[in-house]
């Protein structure tokens, strides 16, 4: 049989569009698999933006759960004399702070030279602090110029600081020793060039000398003097920051607007998690879209443990349910705050509202509760891990089914294009024959016209 090659050449007919049409048609049977694979795509995104929200979530219930929280305080200051930061151990009340003067470094300048850059001998500077503590700095020949030692001293970091400065007069470059911190304690109480060259060049000049003070205040009546201008501990658990000479008060307050504003965040957060489940749940009836979680049980689940734990009560303190507090849950499931209510909870009842989220006693608060669930929804193993894991063996099951269907596909078009060229080539001969028996007769009706 005669050998065809391309489809149609021998019978004239299409059958290279017939087999595309076929294929078309046998790869009809893929559509299922991969629109699977996107749905099940969509899940996994699905549950990846759930996992955000109810992590989101979950953060601003730990921030109600550490009863410190409750404790929070906050500072304000009347007066020019000093700023406050107020720490954790911070208690309410008011202070009158009298600041009689500010604490300032010691420092002294030595004796001009000439020239900054030249040696000057070597040689071992010995300083004493207030403190009592001593130390020494050897300068050798090639570093004991002006800027060499200023150098020297300042990358031992041993509590004095040099510089440089120019007077003008015919020996104009001086060596300013500074001790690094205010107070008597941080001052520079002598200095010794020792008797080699150094001693007999450099030489502290006392009329340059600037004493180190202490800071002084009182703080409601009581005296008190500190080595630094940042005073700690005159006011338990807030650290004073003395600016100048003066009278202050620091007002130290509980922070109620930030205690409201964690309950509120709280709220905002749940409701932003219940948006998000809505959308993945919902369905329009004109386009008939619906969302990519609609019917899920995972998600159903999950919505149904946490309302359950956001609308149970909470035991072993005066409130018990978040409307005690002023949150209502509403009939669409988002939380609802009573300004007016939890403004009071908060002014007068903090202990309770304390209990409420972290826990009295033994018994677990809210915010507890709700760790406990959602970490179980959250964590290794969890309700979403395990959603997501189940969903991606069903992906890489329809990847296998994909690879094996599409093989079926190929070999089948394959068959049909083998059974195709046959019917070619068998036309494609018949018609051969048919030409030949045509050619044949017409010359046989000529023969017998004759």
């Amino acid at each position: 049989m005669a050998s065809i090659s391309s489809l149609g050449i021998g019978s004239g007919l299409d059958l290279n569009g017939l087999l595309d049409q076929m294929e078309a048609a046998e790869r009809q049977q893929l559509t299922p698999i991969t629109q699977q694979q996107k749905s099940y795509q969509a899940k996994i995104s699905a549950y990846g933006t759930l996992e955000n929200k109810l992590t989101e979530f979950r953060e601003a219930a730990a921030k109600l759960s550490d009863s410190q929280r409750f404790d929070a305080v906050k500072s304000s200051v009347s007066g020019d004399a000093l700023s406050a930061v107020v720490g954790e151990d911070a208690l309410p009340g008011t202070h009158d702070i009298v600041v009689n003067n500010k604490a300032r470094a010691y420092s002294i300048a030595t004796q001009g030279v000439a020239d900054k850059a030249e040696p000057l001998g070597a040689g071992s500077i010995s300083f004493t602090l207030g403190n009592g503590d001593a130390f020494s700095i050897d300068v050798a020949e090639e570093d004991s110029s002006l800027e060499g030692i200023r150098d020297a001293i300042n990358a031992a970091g041993k509590g004095v600081q040099a510089s440089l400065v120019n007077d003008g007069s015919g020996q104009p470059h001086r060596l300013v020793l500074s001790a690094t911190d205010t107070g008597t304690d941080a001052a520079i109480a002598g200095v010794d060039f020792g008797t080699g060259g150094l001693g007999a060049t450099l030489a502290v000049d006392a009329a340059t000398e600037v004493t180190a003070v202490n800071a002084s205040l009182s703080v409601n009546g009581i005296d008190i003097e500190s080595q630094s201008n940042r005073v700690e501990g005159a006011v338990q658990g807030v650290t004073l920051n003395l600016k100048e000479e003066g009278n202050a008060t620091v007002s130290v307050t509980r922070d109620t607007a930030g205690i409201k504003k964690a309950v509120t965040s709280f709220v905002e957060s749940y409701n932003s998690l219940q948006e998000s489940i809505d959308s993945f749940t919902s369905y329009d009836q004109e386009t008939g879209t619906s969302g990519r979680l609609l019917g899920d049980t995972t998600l159903r689940g999950i919505e149904s443990r946490i309302r359950g734990v956001m609308g149970g009560v909470v035991s072993g303190g005066e409130f018990g349910a978040l409307s005690d507090i002023g949150v209502d849950l509403t009939i669409d499931g988002t939380l609802e705050v009573d300004d007016e209510k939890i403004d009071a909870v908060v002014a007068d009842n903090l202990g309770a509202l304390a209990d409420f989220f972290s826990g009295a006693g033994e018994a677990q608060g809210l915010a507890g509760q709700l760790d406990a669930t959602l970490g179980k929804m959250l964590g290794d193993s969890g309700t979403l891990e395990n959603a997501t894991s189940g969903l991606e063996e069903r992906i890489e099951g329809l990847g296998e089914r994909y690879l094996r269907t599409e093989a079926r596909i190929d070999s089948t078009i394959a068959r049909y294009r083998e059974q195709f060229s046959k019917l070619d080539a068998m036309i494609a001969e018949m018609n051969s024959t048919s030409s030949y028996l045509t050619q044949q007769f017409d010359a046989l009706n000529a023969q017998l016209k004759q």
